[in-house]
């Protein structure tokens, strides 16, 4: 592994990493989109996302145990509308009633795993991602602090776990993959974890996490 491990990690140093993308745009709407900011993109130039873009927010919840990091995710129900049964962060879309989209990320993830929000001491964002769905997603990274009691909503959570953080960072893990979708051939990234298949949006935000915290 390449890098900073994440035993080396301390809440201090990933809040000064997260500084030195915190807030950036995606710049998706601007002439050029396809070469700047993050998103499906990226490994498909020329991708256009569907338009209007959706003001979208999940958190990227980082577990603080004793013996490290882990990251939160949950399993979509089959049945959504959106990204139906994938691996995703707790998110969705942005409300009028949300002041902001910390807010946006600390309601869904209430809602969709019943972690109480004051459980979360939000660090920062990540790039915002564009989805070739049309969503302009911000990541928004939190620390929790175990132990955590759970009650996912059945509508659209299948599933909630934990990937080790080090196994995430770990650049051996990074997968490149290419799917026939709507008839054309569509790269993304991936992180298989023993039966959880994490790729797409959520994959390429995890790139996005990888470089933040292991960069020089």
């Amino acid at each position: 592994m390449t890098g900073r491990p994440a035993a080396a990690l301390t809440r201090n140093l990933i809040v000064r990493r997260l500084a030195s993308c915190n807030g950036r745009p995606s710049a998706a709407a601007a002439p050029g989109f396809r070469t700047a900011g993050r998103g499906d993109h990226n490994l498909n130039p020329g991708l256009c996302p569907e338009l209007p873009l959706t003001a979208a927010a999940v958190l990227v919840p980082l577990v603080d145990h004793v013996d490290g990091f882990t990251v939160l995710f949950t399993r979509r129900t089959d049945h959504l509308e959106h990204h139906a049964g994938q691996i995703s962060f707790p998110g969705g879309h942005v409300e009028p009633s949300d002041a902001h989209p910390e807010d946006a990320a600390l309601r869904e993830l209430e809602e969709e795993t019943g972690l109480p929000r004051g459980r979360v001491e939000v660090l920062g964002r990540l790039d915002n991602y564009v989805t070739r769905t049309g969503f302009d997603v911000v990541p928004v990274v939190g620390v929790v602090a175990p132990p955590i009691e759970l009650a996912p909503d059945p509508h659209e959570v299948a599933e909630v776990f934990e990937v080790p953080l080090d196994f995430l960072l770990d650049p051996a893990n990074h997968q490149r993959h290419t799917r026939t979708i709507h008839g054309g051939n569509r790269h993304f990234y991936a992180m298989p974890y023993g039966e959880y298949f994490i790729w797409g949006a959520t994959a390429g935000m995890l790139i996005n996490l990888y470089e933040t915290l292991t960069g020089p």
